[in-house]
């Protein structure tokens, strides 16, 4: 457990130090709920039932897991895959269970602060208020971040070289991060679009979020719980099953 934690603490270190992190992970969410709330925080989200500011909480906490996911998880794995410094764990008593977890951790850590700086700054500048149950929304918050973690950890096992890795990820991330409803509201989507949306286990996710925060859960609620275990269970097996050193 030292050497696992000695391991987490340097990989924590180098997330820290990261522009990229910082830029899209931090200060993306809340510039983006800075720009919906002044503009039009108090006025209501389609036929949701909710304002702006209401829908754009639930959705922008999910921003930071989606960039932990899939802009942090793959490129770190993969790029010392490339570098060969796998290589050299192999020859260490790391496991490929300690190096996929230290970089769960650090990515939900990231993600995490994310979502404290969006309430940080809803609550105290905007004056948001959850009408949902806090705890139940920060168990729906998890159970997503960990179904999208569990898909950016079989991207990092399956790629084995950074363009690769580059391709993917992009074809993954941006249709996840701006048509899932985390950047712009799901509800000012065309049928057509929702439907089609509606498909990225994100959207799920982000659905599932804004029915807690606002109390009274989607009708598929139990479906989507399911398909978010499911994808955790069946993704995090194929990365763990996939992974090479090199």
């Amino acid at each position: 457990m030292r050497r696992f934690l000695k391991l987490y603490r340097i990989e924590q270190k180098l997330f820290f130090r990261s522009a990229d992190v910082f830029i899209f992970n931090l200060c993306m969410p809340v510039a983006v709920l800075l720009m919906i709330s002044l503009i039009a925080g108090g006025k209501m989200a389609g036929d949701s039932g909710m304002t702006y500011l209401q829908s754009a909480f639930a959705s922008l906490v999910a921003v930071g897991i989606c960039c932990s996911a899939f802009m942090s998880i793959p490129i770190v794995v993969v790029d010392y895959r490339d570098k060969k410094i796998l290589k050299h764990f192999y020859c260490s008593p790391c496991s490929p269970a300690w190096i996929l977890g230290a970089n769960v951790i650090c990515s939900a850590v990231m993600a995490g602060i994310s979502a404290i700086l969006v309430t940080l700054v809803a609550v105290l500048i905007f004056g948001y208020r959850m009408p949902g149950n806090a705890a139940a929304f920060v168990g729906a918050w998890f159970l997503t971040m960990m179904a999208m973690f569990s898909i950016g950890l079989m991207i990092a096992s399956l790629c084995r070289t950074v363009k690769a890795m580059n391709v993917v990820t992009s074809a993954v991330y941006f249709p996840m991060l701006f048509l899932s409803g985390a950047t712009i509201p799901y509800e000012l989507f065309p049928a057509g679009l929702q439907k089609a949306a509606g498909i990225m286990p994100l959207t799920q996710g982000i659905q599932l979020m804004k029915g807690v925060s606002m109390g009274s859960l989607p009708v598929h609620a139990d479906g989507i719980v399911i398909l978010l275990v499911a994808i955790t269970a069946v993704c995090g097996t194929i990365a763990i099953k996939t992974f090479r050193w090199e």
